[in-house]
C-alpha cells in the first residue's frame, strides 16, 4: 500500500473504493458535477489544501476534465496536485455498457497504473510515526455520536469548525483525523460543546 501525504480528491463512490484499495491517504469525492454547486465541499476542500495538499485523480474523459478544471481553478495552486490516467478503452465490471467516451474510468483501472500516475504527480511518501487520531470512542464520549442530540452537537461543531454541515460522523472523522491533532480536536470541542 502506497501512502502518501496529501488527500486525494476522485469523482465517486466507486473510485474511492478502488484507490482505498492501493493508497493510505484520506480521499474525498466530488459526487460527480455535486461539487460544482456545493460550496461547504469546495470550502473544506480548499481547508484540506491549504492544510495538507490534494491530488486531484479523475476519469480521463470530457467530465473528469471538467471537474478537474474546476477544481484547478477554485482551489489554491501551489497545494495542489494533478495526477492522470491513460486513456483506457473498456468499460468497468459494474457496468453493462462503456461511458459514453468508451473509456476505463478510475476505478477501472489497475492499481500499478494508480501507482504511476501518483509517482508522476509528484505525490510525497510520508514518512515516519502517525500521529494519534480521533476515534470513533472518542466522538461518542464527546456526545456527538450515537447519543440523544449528538446529531445537534455535531451540526454545531461542524458550524464552528467551518465544515459542511451534511458531514455524517465517519466523514467527521476523516476530516478531524485530516485537519487538526488531537490536543487542537478537543481544544475545539471544549469552546465549543
Amino acid at each position: 500500500m502506497i501512502r502518501v501525504s496529501q488527500a486525494i480528491i476522485v469523482e465517486g463512490a466507486y473510485d474511492k473504493n478502488t484507490i482505498a484499495q492501493i493508497v493510505d491517504a484520506p480521499i474525498f469525492t466530488t459526487e460527480g458535477f455535486g461539487i460544482l454547486t456545493d460550496r461547504e465541499k469546495l470550502a473544506f476542500f480548499r481547508k484540506v489544501a491549504e492544510k495538507r495538499g490534494i491530488i486531484i485523480l479523475t476519469d480521463p474523459d470530457g467530465a473528469g476534465f471538467l471537474i478537474r478544471n474546476f477544481l484547478k481553478g477554485a482551489l489554491p495552486k501551489d497545494r495542489v496536485y494533478h495526477a492522470y490516467v491513460p486513456d483506457v478503452y473498456g468499460k468497468e465490471r459494474r457496468k453493462k455498457a462503456p461511458g459514453k467516451e468508451g473509456k476505463l474510468g478510475v476505478e477501472g483501472m489497475r492499481p500499478e497504473t494508480i501507482r504511476k500516475a501518483l509517482e508522476d504527480c509528484g505525490a510525497l511518501a510520508e514518512t515516519g510515526e502517525r500521529r494519534e487520531g480521533i476515534t470513533h470512542t472518542d466522538l461518542y464520549e464527546l456526545g456527538l455520536s450515537g447519543t440523544e442530540g449528538s446529531r445537534e452537537r455535531r451540526k454545531a461543531l461542524l458550524k464552528a469548525l467551518e465544515l459542511p454541515e451534511q458531514m455524517q460522523t465517519n466523514a467527521l472523522l476523516d476530516a478531524v483525523n485530516l485537519l487538526y491533532t488531537r490536543e487542537e480536536f478537543f481544544t475545539y470541542c471544549k469552546e465549543y460543546l
